[in-house]
């Protein structure tokens, strides 16, 4: 069986995919994660970042 995900349901994002999102480029991400501001989450080579990271960024919150 397979699982198809809607892009509303995924938890996390790819950093091409939060960009637009963040207001940022794509390489503007990588800086905000490099310095902290971002959570993400590495899974062997992929860099993922939770929704839930993207919603305390926007709202400035930092944990």
């Amino acid at each position: 069986m397979t699982v198809i995900q809607e892009p509303s349901l995924r938890l996390t994002r790819k950093p091409e995919e939060a960009a637009p999102m963040l207001g940022v480029g794509r390489n503007g991400v990588y800086d905000l994660i490099r310095s902290g501001a971002l959570r993400s989450i590495r899974i062997g080579r992929k860099i993922l970042i939770p929704m839930s990271a993207i919603e305390e960024f926007l709202n400035g919150e930092q944990k």
